[in-house]
């Protein structure tokens, strides 16, 4: 009986580390991986650095509204995952433009940057200036929705309208009690990414514990750069963009946004950075998103606030046509 289970369980192991061996590894800068448009790289100089910056710049292949929607991917995702929202936009005659910011997918990982939201901001709008955007519908997801309210707030005259899907940084988390963690602690977690890590964080949180095959595009896509032959860079400024997150707090501003504000919630969502370390009196009333989305909405002056009580932290993968389908609907209606 013993000889059974130990076979049985080498057989699993075998089963498990073939199975890993055959997903795939990407470049540093997400080479190997296929995104759903052309990608064109925005060359400019930041901090007395050469850099690169991916972008997809896909135009209206329907009647064209003369619009512009700028899309900004979440810590965990890239511009690609954004690829149902390009299309639907697109068909719905947006001009759509799709960045890969600094330090993320095929952009360029610098070793040695001083990440800000306020940086990735003026990076991103300097790619607008570059493609002759003279303003846009900003619209940001999980990290991106931070970045998006940063950008609403640093370059106002550039933002049309301000749409936030499930954006992090509905709270404090330091004031509210989560222990600081250092650039270099936060490196050797990240180290430790793998596919099953990534896909069991992103089943807690993000699917209110479900899973579709289709998500698992994703996960090899955030998977593959760790298992690559630039985990290193990768990590290191995964690590930094965590604790940038997490000391720079935009929650405390949202009264000044002046652009009309649409909150897209998905109400399962229970994200929270950091809560893994924080006292579990703590980590229990972080990442209520609910509550998070109405204080929002009552705190930015101009705000519409949409909920999917039954979807999580990325409404536009998990459910793309109710998503969607609100998401049009609100950007037709005059702000």
């Amino acid at each position: 009986m013993v000889f059974r289970y130990s076979f049985f369980g080498a057989a699993l192991l075998c089963a498990s580390v073939a199975q890993a061996e055959s997903r795939p590894s990407y470049g540093a800068q997400l080479e190997g991986f296929d995104y759903p448009h052309p990608v064109q790289q925005f060359e400019f100089t930041s901090q007395q650095q050469d850099l690169s910056m991916a972008y997809m710049d896909v135009e209206p292949s329907g009647e064209a509204n003369g619009r512009t929607a700028v899309l900004l991917h979440g810590k965990n995702f890239c511009a690609a995952t954004w690829e149902r929202t390009i299309e639907v936009l697109s068909e719905a005659g947006y001009r759509v433009i799709a960045p890969d910011q600094v330090g993320f997918c095929k952009s360029t990982k610098p070793r040695g940057y001083q990440f800000s939201f306020g940086q990735l901001a003026a990076n991103t709008a300097k790619l607008l200036e570059h493609e002759d955007v003279e303003q846009a519908v900003i619209i940001g997801h999980s990290i991106g929705g931070m970045l998006a309210a940063r950008f609403a707030l640093d370059h106002a005259d550039l933002t049309e309208r301000l749409v936030m899907v499930n954006p992090i940084g509905l709270e404090d988390w330091l004031a509210k009690g989560v222990p600081y963690a250092t650039v270099d602690s936060l490196y050797e977690g990240e180290l430790q990414t793998d596919y099953e890590r990534v896909k069991g964080y992103q089943q807690k949180f993000y699917y209110d514990g479900q899973w579709k095959p289709e998500y698992d595009r994703w996960v090899e896509m955030l998977a593959g750069m760790y298992s690559g032959p630039g985990r290193e860079i990768v990590a290191w400024n995964q690590a930094q963009t965590a604790e940038m997150l997490f000391t720079q707090p935009v929650v405390q501003e949202f009264p000044n946004i002046k652009a009309p504000t649409l909150l897209l919630i998905g109400g399962k969502d229970r994200t929270a950075p950091g809560a893994n370390r924080a006292p579990d009196d703590v980590a229990r009333k972080l990442g209520d998103y609910p509550a998070l989305g109405r204080e929002t909405a009552e705190a930015i002056p101009n705000a519409e606030l949409i909920e999917f009580p039954e979807l999580g932290h990325s409404p536009q993968v998990e459910a793309p046509e109710e998503f969607h389908e609100a998401l049009l609907k609100a950007l037709a209606n005059a702000p």
